[in-house]
């Protein structure tokens, strides 16, 4: 036994930090894992994080902890390719038949799963400064999961395009519903005299700020790939092409601190709406999207640290905090849709769909923890303040270990495969 554990940390030293080797580890034992998940009727995402975790730190540790960080990038194109997918739903002929019901659905299931979660929190005991914080990053909805979901079940019609639909606009009413909660907690949070409804302007302004800029930048990048683009025929120099704008407006996004879900949402949106010639964009990337999709999920993967598990606190609030956000999230939509007199399959059958988490709830949280307001808090506001960010990655880990399989649940039940 000594002598394996010392041939695997001789290999993980050769190997370990190579980025290729990492890569090429990640993508094996991602595809492995991915097809046993489909064997057991469970979406192949499941068997992707689950490699990423055995591969981590968790675990084996064959894949060094600044890996994850040096691969950022595959996480950020690979988010900003799935952005696009969605925007490519927001066809202005569907959206004036669906888009005032999905917008209301939207709304309504923001609404109930803040209020749902900050109740059940509230109600257990913890203050409600944190509980207001976790029920804004509550409302996040992971768009990943659900397009690859959706592409392996080759799913199609009206329920896809309302669930398209509602994932959009929720990560965009969650940006900003975050953004007024922090800068409405930040003066409790640090204990000075600093008025909270100047903190909440403050934050309104800033989130609207944001979402105008990079609506702006999508919009712009929109145009500019449908100009050069629309008089090419060759297939690789489109795609040379719209990578390129790809690539340049996922940076642009992410240097000037803009939203790149956002922003490649409008860019996929623009697109469809500017020519239908503009399809064969969608389908010319789509042959590389599925090694990107893998390794963004095998990544969150080793990401997970299990460690939390130990900890019975996080694992009571961690429990509540899931429970209560999937009942807010399935309650708004099953409430709304019955109002809008919405078919049945979606009232009863989109909620499952809107469990997932992952992405947009990390960087909420990860905002929080690397905020630099809050760098003269009181040292017990920065214990809680990590018990926070705990909650929401125990409940990530479990999201993304169940969350996949509830989806896909719901998008066979809601569109009749």
């Amino acid at each position: 036994m000594d002598v394996f554990i010392s041939l695997l940390e001789n290999f993980k030293d050769l190997f370990g930090h190579h980025v290729v080797f990492s890569t090429g580890m990640l993508l094996l034992i991602g595809y492995f894992t991915g097809k046993l998940s489909e064997k057991i009727r469970l979406p192949s995402i499941t068997g992707y994080i689950i490699a990423g975790l055995l591969l981590g730190s968790s675990v084996t540790n064959i894949i060094h902890e600044d890996m994850a960080y040096r691969l950022t990038s595959v996480t950020e194109i690979a988010l900003g390719l799935i952005a696009i997918t969605i925007g490519a739903e927001f066809d202005i002929a569907k959206l004036k038949k669906t888009g005032r019901t999905i917008i209301i659905i939207t709304f309504f299931q923001v609404f109930f799963t803040f209020i749902f979660v900050v109740i059940a929190l509230f109600i257990i005991g913890m203050e409600l400064r944190y509980v207001l914080i976790l029920g804004a990053i509550a409302t996040a909805t992971a768009p990943a999961a659900t397009v690859i979901i959706v592409r392996e079940l080759r799913a199609r019609g009206k329920f896809v395009d309302y669930l398209y639909g509602v994932v959009a606009f929720d990560d965009a009413l969650c940006i900003i519903l975050f953004s007024i909660v922090f800068a409405l907690v930040t003066p409790m949070l640090i204990g000075t005299a600093i008025q909270t409804a100047v903190g909440m302007l403050t934050g309104l302004v800033h989130a609207i700020t944001d979402l105008f800029f990079s609506c702006l930048l999508g919009f712009i990048s929109g145009i500019l790939l449908h100009l050069f683009t629309r008089k090419k025929y060759k297939l690789n120099e489109i795609l040379i092409i719209s990578i390129a704008v790809i690539f340049l407006i996922t940076s642009i996004a992410i240097v000037l601190n803009l939203s790149l879900l956002i922003a490649n949402m409008v860019l996929g949106a623009m697109l469809v709406n500017l020519s239908v010639k503009n399809k064969r964009i969608f389908r010319i990337i789509e042959p590389i999207t599925p090694p990107l999709f893998a390794m963004f999920f095998v990544l969150a993967g080793t990401e997970i640290d299990i460690s939390v598990f130990a900890k019975g606190i996080v694992i009571v609030y961690g429990l509540v905090y899931i429970i209560s956000r999937f009942v807010g999230k399935y309650a708004g939509t099953y409430f709304s849709a019955a109002i809008t007199k919405t078919d049945k399959n979606i009232r009863n059958y989109l909620g499952f769909c809107l469990f997932p988490q992952a992405g947009v709830a990390i960087g909420l949280v990860l905002l929080v923890q690397t905020s630099p307001v809050l760098e003269y808090a009181p040292p017990v506001v920065k214990e809680i303040l990590v018990l926070v960010v705990n909650i929401v990655l125990f409940s990530i880990f479990i999201n993304e270990l169940v969350g996949p399989a509830i989806t896909k649940y719901g998008i066979k039940k809601g569109a009749d495969l």
